[in-house]
């Protein structure tokens, strides 16, 4: 009995016990299921109402539709589309695995009948069917990939709910979305009847209630991978802007790309000039050199806050540049041939200076009366003659009017720039340095006639530069279509788009007149050259040719012409991104052009300084001053 009752005490402990974990447990369970009503009521709409083709979240009305068919081919990307539209959607995917072995199997009784389909379609004559033989090739050739473990089979279920304020809108973003799946060959249905079952079903909490699925192997699902959203963004290099698409910062480096080069397509006034600026200040930042030829004085501002050197060509001033130069290059097979590359620029230029009234007579006499100019100055084709001093336009004059055959009337075409009009600027030894970090030569006041003459000299001395002293270089060219109006202008700035990646140089070109860059030969050729493309805002004119040249979308094509200020699609590569360039205050008061925003900066500037004199004044001239609304510069301050 006395074990009995031990035994008996021993097992009423253990209820206890046991009573008290499950009250425990009860308490606990109580408290976590009162915090989730918590949360829910915390996050949730304040009504749900459901449909049978649509549902109302809040105020917002949604709808979920499912995919049902795809083609008998995907390709890598198809749901990029979706992921970068512009509206608001939610997309679930479901992915269940499926042993090989029960596939496989499925698969063999599958061929068998398709086979024994064939077979009884030839016994009775009928037409051969393409559709199953294809399907027994699918069938085989997957069983194929199973059997060596190259391929796994899936089911994969494709859900989306879209978002709208109204339902007209609902149903527009519907046709939409059905439109771009469709081009595809992949087709979708709205889940009627089971709206609050797709709605749980794209909800991040993992219940696929509409268990609508379709059978994959690794390939087709692989296609199917959702991060496919258009991205620029590297661990190094500089911030553009910010991607439209996904709000994501634009970080990139040019020189990564196949080449460095880069063209700038926008009408007045959308941003261009501001954009290529900002990227001129940041690249500066992370050692970049940059060069700019500004036809309109808009860079000077940047050039000063920086420290840049700011050199002004024009009749008045004192710059000279010698088109004689020689570059001074290390590369030994570069040095052998820098008199000969700097012959055939000296051509171009020439015709340029003689308005193409060149024949082939008198370029056979001018590139004899070069050759001789640089030999009295001592220049052979010998590497080593070439720190000897260069000739100038003048002896070249007296070469020519020395010669026999067309010297002489040549000579008389350019004398204009040697002791005429336009003499100085170009008929003297040079005495600029653009050793700096940031170099703009300014050329808006050359006169009209002068300018091409002007652009492609500095653009030639620019490149003799690079070519003597490789450091990573950005060249901007502003207005580019002002050289690429004359053919041997054209076909040089052709030739620094190819070879610039060979000497560390980014060439930035930027225009607003689309159709005279794509019409032109060596226009086209230097949009093909370059890895990026800038397209801001264009006149309905100009983008049908853009469309054609970069396979623009319906849709991008449409923005093109919208876009506002700032805005627009920026190529890298294999990659677009429709971009927003930003700025901070700072940066934009340096590399600002547009005239409100410079009137305010000068007002607020004349308010300062006008703050800061009258500051400076005694408190008698102070008062004097603002009783009588003084508005000349006040006197000098007094001190106290």
């Amino acid at each position: 009995m006395a074990f009995n009752s031990k035994q008996k005490n021993s097992q009423d402990t253990i209820s206890i016990t046991e009573q008290q974990r499950l009250r425990e447990q009860q308490e606990v369970e109580t408290a976590f299921l009162k915090g989730i009503t918590e949360l829910r009521d915390f996050v949730a709409p304040s009504s749900l109402e459901f449909s049978s083709s649509e549902f109302k979240l809040g105020t917002f009305y949604a709808r979920t539709l499912y995919v049902f068919g795809y083609p008998r081919q995907i390709f890598t990307g198809w749901l990029s589309p979706i992921i970068n539209l512009d509206e608001e959607l939610d997309v679930s995917m479901f992915i269940y695995p499926v042993a090989s072995q029960i596939v496989l199997e499925n698969l063999r009784k599958k061929v068998t009948q398709l086979e024994a389909g064939l077979m009884i379609d030839a016994e009775k004559g009928r037409t051969r069917d393409p559709g199953k033989q294809a399907a027994i090739a699918d069938a085989e050739e997957l069983r194929d990939r199973l059997q060596v473990g190259e391929e796994r089979f899936f089911r994969f279920g494709l859900y989306l709910t879209i978002y709208s304020k109204s339902l007209e809108e609902l149903d527009f973003v519907q046709h939409k979305l059905e439109t771009i799946l469709g081009q595809q060959l992949v087709y979708s249905k709205i889940a009627s009847s089971q709206m609050e079952s797709g709605f749980n079903s794209t909800l991040p909490q993992n219940t696929d209630d509409l268990q609508i699925r379709r059978n994959m192997n690794t390939g087709a699902l692989s296609t199917s991978f959702p991060f496919t959203s258009s991205d620029l963004t590297q661990e190094n290099g500089i911030l553009y802007g910010i991607n439209m698409h996904n709000n994501g910062l634009v970080i990139f480096d040019r020189f990564r790309l196949e080449n460095a080069n880069m063209v700038v397509f926008a009408k007045s006034g959308a941003g261009k000039s501001f954009a290529v600026k900002l990227e001129a200040l940041r690249s500066m930042m992370m050692g970049t050199e940059v060069v700019i030829l500004d036809p309109e004085n808009e860079y000077q501002k940047l050039a000063e806050a920086v420290g840049g050197a700011y050199i002004r060509l024009s009749l008045s001033s004192t710059t000279r540049i010698n088109p004689f130069d020689l570059p001074r290059v290390i590369d030994v097979e570069e040095a052998d041939n820098a008199l000969r590359a700097n012959l055939i620029m000296l051509h171009g230029l020439f015709r340029l200076m003689m308005q193409g009234q060149m024949n082939p007579v008198m370029e056979a006499d001018l590139d004899q009366a070069l050759i001789d100019t640089y030999s009295r100055a001592g220049i052979t084709a010998d590497p080593l003659t070439h720190q000897s001093r260069p000739p100038v336009i003048g002896d070249l004059y007296e070469t020519l009017a020395h010669m026999q055959g067309t010297g002489p009337a040549m000579a008389q075409m350019i004398r204009k720039y040697i002791t005429g009009t336009f003499a100085g600027i170009f008929s003297q030894q040079s005495n600029i340095d653009i050793d700096n970090n940031l170099v703009v030569f300014n050329i808006r006041d050359l006169e009209e006639e002068l300018r091409p003459v002007g652009m492609y000299i500095v653009l030639n001395h620019i490149w003799n530069k690079t070519k003597s002293d490789r450091v990573r270089r950005n060249l901007i060219i502003d207005e580019a279509w002002q050289l690429l109006k004359y053919k041997d202008s054209s076909d040089f700035m052709f030739s620094l788009a190819k070879r610039a990646r060979k000497y560390y140089l980014g060439l930035t070109t930027i225009t607003q007149d689309v159709e005279d860059m794509m019409t032109d030969k060596a226009g086209r050729a230097i949009v093909s050259n370059s890895s990026m493309q800038l397209l801001m805002k264009q006149s309905t004119s100009a983008v049908d040719i853009l469309q054609q040249v970069f396979k623009l979308t319906s849709e991008e094509k449409k923005r093109l012409t919208q876009f506002p200020v700032g805005q627009g699609l920026l190529f890298a590569g294999s990659n677009h991104v429709q971009i927003q360039i930003r700025a901070s205050d700072t940066e934009t008061e340096i590399i600002t052009t547009d005239p409100a925003q410079l009137l305010k900066a000068n007002e607020v500037t004349s308010i300062a300084d006008a703050s800061y004199n009258l500051q400076a004044q005694n408190p008698e001239q102070r008062y004097e001053a603002v009783n009588s609304n003084v508005t000349t510069t006040p006197s000098p301050p007094v001190a106290n």
